[in-house]
């Protein structure tokens, strides 16, 4: 089981860029699929992005598509969000989770979680 520990997040104003991190200790990383999911004050938890075992297969929700872009490089076992033309309504605690070989866009697919980030986009 690996363990995750997400970094990169912060303020920022509305068109601005970040790029989350989402590095992994314990197991063999380059066999965990890994996602990334928001949650928002008073809302559930959202799927963002995903990427396979090798990187070569990612999703995205239709709201990020074309300004969020999702990586890896197993090497060193980190996940990058790269996250452009930030929204207000972006802000969110961001997370990165991790499954065995598929991805998913399912929240209740993943079982292993970080212990989240603080995006926070102003207006």
């Amino acid at each position: 089981q690996v363990q995750l520990v997400e970094s990169g997040g912060g303020l920022v104003q509305a068109g601005g860029s970040l790029r989350l991190s989402c590095t992994a200790s314990g197991g063999t990383f380059s066999t965990y699929a890994v996602g990334w999911f928001r949650q928002a004050p008073g809302k559930e938890r959202e799927f963002v992005a995903a990427i396979s075992m090798s990187g070569s297969n990612t999703n995205y929700a239709d709201s990020v598509k074309g300004r969020f872009t999702i990586s890896r490089d197993n090497a060193r076992i980190t996940v990058y969000l790269q996250m452009n033309s930030l929204k207000f309504e972006d802000t969110a605690v961001y997370y990165c989770a991790s499954r065995r070989w598929l991805v998913s866009v399912e929240v209740s697919d993943y079982n292993n979680w970080g212990q989240g980030t603080q995006v926070t986009v102003s207006s």
